[in-house]
């Protein structure tokens, strides 16, 4: 469990921005694989997740087609930082935004399921109910586009990742930041393209870190290394 904040403590808000996660869309929804799939699932068509690795044939009609569909990029990220050190001091705070502007916010409690059909199925129900677990919500989903998630966590700096921003060392990414700030990280959950989103309008720089894009799990894991770097916290964690 992560710990409890301190007064004065910084945060890191990680955003997979036009994350391509999302339920299958209505003008697919008759194709003959979307169909034995969802009934295979006990599920209609529109309530089952788009996966382009069993929608594949099914996908060519959609616009963006070849990017769309990934939710295990989602799921890789959302372990490797929900497990990251800075988590469990509790400074780590993640979000997904999608293509169609949903926002899923996290708990840092939460638990992800490791299998990749148990997630989806909490993604589904994500989806469909808007919050869960019911009792005491831990994912909670919403109508919001990148601009408003961020007007709501009003951040000190915000960084987004992108291979087209202006290259930057890792160990330079955080430099001055010091903790009274709060710092957003923006890195894109897509395999491939660039961002949707007006990125360049709502962030402070946009940093390339290496020659070669990367894929988003590799970015997500060194942007947080990088901030427990910047401001000490694994040699603070070493010392107990």
């Amino acid at each position: 469990m992560p710990r409890q904040l301190d007064s004065g403590d910084c945060l890191l808000h990680l955003i997979l921005a036009d994350s391509e996660l999302e339920l299958v869309p209505r003008e697919i929804a008759s194709h003959r694989v979307i169909r034995w799939n969802a009934h295979r699932r006990g599920r209609r068509p529109t309530e089952i997740l788009l996966d382009s690795s069993v929608h594949y044939p099914a996908m060519r009609k959609l616009p963006d087609w070849t990017r769309r569909g990934r939710p295990d990029i989602v799921h890789f990220c959302l372990l490797l930082a929900l497990d990251a050190p800075l988590n469990r001091e509790g400074l780590l705070r993640e979000y997904v935004h999608t293509r169609h502007d949903k926002l899923i916010t996290l708990d840092p409690a939460t638990r992800l399921p490791h299998a990749f059909n148990r997630f989806v199925g909490l993604m589904e129900h994500l989806f469909l109910t808007g919050a869960t677990p019911p009792d005491k919500p831990l994912l909670r989903l919403e109508d919001a586009p990148l601009a408003d998630a961020l007007a709501r966590i009003k951040p000190t700096r915000t960084i987004s990742f992108s291979h087209l921003g202006r290259r930057k060392r890792w160990k330079d990414i955080y430099r001055g930041i010091s903790r009274d700030d709060d710092v957003c990280a923006i890195v894109g959950g897509f395999p491939h393209g660039s961002f949707i989103s007006d990125v360049e309008e709502l962030s402070d720089e946009i940093i390339c870190v290496d020659p070669e894009p990367l894929h988003a799990p590799t970015v997500v894991t060194r942007v947080i290394f990088a901030y427990e770097e910047a401001l000490g916290i694994m040699e603070a964690r070493q010392k107990r």
